[in-house]
């Protein structure tokens, strides 16, 4: 039974169940000194904590903020100049017209656009060149003269004009004199204007107001209405003897004869109705215009016979020559005896050789319309 319980098999495994456990032994007797030497090490010399108070980073520079940039200086835009003054009637007729519009021939109609270039047609109602700028708070004083005159009765002229540039371009147009006689009180309307197609477009209307005694037409007030500008007054203050304007501070000395631009023209009829041997002397006329006055000299030329739309005419020229300092232009009338002498022809001409001329085509005695 004995030999049953240990076989070969059973005595096998007993033997490595042995020999694992001396094995196990072993192990613990040959590591058991040094777990007992470790474990002294940390009996012996017990850890200590230190605890340090530490003071605080210094808390970090602040970031220097970017300079902001530099604005660069602008500098301001200098202000345009400005002209001293409004070109006066003549000076805008000396100027050249503007080179967009495209002129009109002989006989052809002139086109709308023709209006802004026949400005210079205004000049047709005695254009002068003004003088230098007047100053205000001083009165000028310019001698100029009064005649014996005959107004003529009411009417209304009309003229044909024709403007001729200096390169011989031709433009037309049409002019309109009339004026009324109320008692001793006086108005005159002149209008400038050119044939656009089937009507005419005005440049220029000039009125004037006053009365009249024995020296001829003494204007109270003379308005001028250029296309595109606006109106400018002259005033004749016969108790102040004085000759403003809205257009300036200039002050003139009013001398007995004095005119305004409107009135020149019949002026010299109403001078050559009165006696006619004073044209043949000079004939100087005081003349307020829109900014200023100057004295017009007109000199006899002669009798001369001229050809107009009512037919051949005889007339007696004058003549306004350029003067130095007042005005570049020379200015021609034509007066006719046998139509109570009314002017029946008016010329400018400039100093670039352009000219104006107004010839008379139709009186209308019946009123001033």
């Amino acid at each position: 039974m004995t030999n049953r319980l240990f076989s070969a098999p059973i005595r096998r495994t007993v033997a490595l169940a042995l020999l694992t456990i001396g094995l196990h032994v072993l192990a613990f007797l040959l590591l058991s000194p040094r777990l007992r030497a470790g474990a002294g090490v940390h009996l012996d010399k017990p850890a200590v904590m230190e605890a340090r108070l530490l003071a605080p980073p210094p808390p970090p520079p602040p970031a220097q903020q970017a300079p902001p940039p530099r604005r660069k200086s602008v500098s301001k835009p200098r202000p345009l100049p400005t002209p001293d003054r409004l070109p006066s009637l003549a000076e805008s007729a000396d100027a050249p017209p503007p080179a967009s519009l495209e002129p009109a021939q002989v006989a052809t109609p002139v086109d709308t656009g023709a209006a802004a270039r026949l400005t210079d047609v205004e000049s047709v109602l005695l254009a002068a060149t003004p003088p230098p700028e007047p100053v205000g708070g001083k009165v000028e004083t310019l001698v100029g003269q009064a005649y014996r005159a005959d107004v003529p009765p009411p009417g209304r002229i009309l003229l044909e004009v024709l403007r001729k540039d200096a390169d011989g371009t031709l433009w037309h147009g049409e002019a309109a004199m009339a004026w009324q006689v109320d008692g001793e009180n006086y108005r005159m309307k002149l209008e400038a204007g050119i044939r656009v197609l089937v009507t005419r477009v005005n440049l220029v209307v000039l009125e004037s107001v006053g009365k009249i005694d024995g020296a001829g037409f003494s204007p109270r007030s003379m308005t001028e209405k250029r296309r595109g500008r606006a109106q400018t007054a002259t005033r004749f203050d016969q108790d102040g003897k004085q000759i403003t304007f809205s257009g300036s501070a200039a002050t003139y000395a009013l001398v007995p004869g004095s005119q305004d631009k409107a009135t020149v023209p019949l002026q010299l009829a109403a001078i050559a109705r009165g006696d006619s041997s004073q044209l043949k002397g000079n004939v100087d006329l005081l003349v307020g215009e829109d900014r200023d006055a100057s004295v017009f000299r007109f000199v006899l030329v002669g009798q001369e016979s001229i050809d107009t739309p009512m037919g051949k005419l005889d007339t007696w020229h004058l003549s306004r020559p350029p003067r130095a300092g007042a005005y570049g232009s020379r200015l021609d009338v034509w007066l006719a005896p046998a139509l109570g002498w009314l002017p029946v022809r008016i010329d400018n001409t400039e100093a670039s050789g352009a000219s104006t001329t107004q010839t008379i085509k139709h009186i209308d005695r019946q009123g001033a319309g």
